[in-house]
């Protein structure tokens, strides 16, 4: 039988198939083989032994949180405490657009900040929406319901941003524990003890500890440079250009930032990303 792969604890695997819950466990065959089987994963399975026979193939995969088969991303991006960072958000994007999963921001703790910050931020999330990304605020449940019908969404961002209560908002029979933040380091509690699909407006959520760091050094930079949407729209006049060297005058993404067509913060996190700092 065919079935999914919805929940691990320790050495059990709970496969969901035909709206229905099989506890299995997994054959050692996947040791020798080097397999691992995650969160996520299309399985064939013995329902009689209650065994997985075989992992099928994955369209994504990913090492932290451990998933696979992901859809899109809900990226909580708080605005204060922990304050906004560009820097997060552009790498959660970058992970999602190389691993082909379509990245949604959703802004928390608008209520936190003032009217000029206000003004500030909106230029930026502006930014986002021009080129090519969803973006909501918290607040906004009814359009937020909208976004998971049929897909597997994996919800990740900041510690302290807000997901665990952004879930209880959508569902209250959730009932997600919900951390404090810390002030003097501007991290929550992880609250999240375990990857999970949960089934919930037709679709799929993926509950993920949060987390601030994030490993680039394992992607080349034309991996990294790849994945910035806004640069594809550009030819530049140098083969193999880079984006990232002074003496190219005539680079079209250095020209594009200088005109504000791209915005600065992307840019200096893509210099930064490609020199893994």
């Amino acid at each position: 039988m065919k079935g999914q792969i919805v929940k691990i604890l320790s050495n059990l695997y709970f496969v969901k198939c035909d709206n229905e819950i099989i506890e299995c466990h997994s054959r050692g065959v996947f040791r020798n083989k080097n397999i691992t089987p995650v969160v996520g994963d299309y399985c064939l399975f013995d329902s009689n032994d209650k065994y997985i026979l075989e992992i099928l193939p994955r369209k994504n995969f990913l090492i932290r949180p451990l998933v696979a088969n992901v859809d899109q991303g809900l990226i909580v991006t708080s605005l204060k405490t922990p304050d906004f960072s560009t820097n997060l958000l552009d790498k959660l994007i970058l992970i999602m657009e190389i691993n082909k999963i379509k990245p949604i921001i959703c802004i928390t703790k608008e209520d936190l900040i003032s009217d000029k910050e206000k003004k500030e931020i909106k230029k930026v999330i502006n930014y986002y929406k021009k080129i090519g990304y969803e973006v909501f605020y918290n607040y906004e449940l009814d359009e937020l319901k909208k976004i998971f019908k049929d897909k597997i969404t994996v919800f990740t961002g900041q510690t302290g941003a807000g997901k665990s209560s952004l879930f209880n908002k959508l569902d209250p029979t959730l009932n997600f524990d919900v951390g404090e933040v810390s002030i003097a380091l501007g991290r929550g509690k992880h609250t999240t003890r375990f990857v999970e699909l949960i089934s919930l407006f037709d679709g799929k959520l993926v509950d993920t500890p949060g987390f601030s760091s994030i490993d680039l050094a394992v992607y080349s930079k034309d991996i990294i440079k790849d994945s910035f949407v806004e640069f594809k729209k550009y030819q530049c006049k140098y083969k193999d250009c880079m984006h990232n060297f002074e003496s190219e005058e005539e680079c079209s993404i250095k020209k594009a930032v200088k005109n504000g067509e791209i915005l600065l913060s992307r840019y200096e996190n893509y210099l930064k990303f490609i020199n893994n700092k």
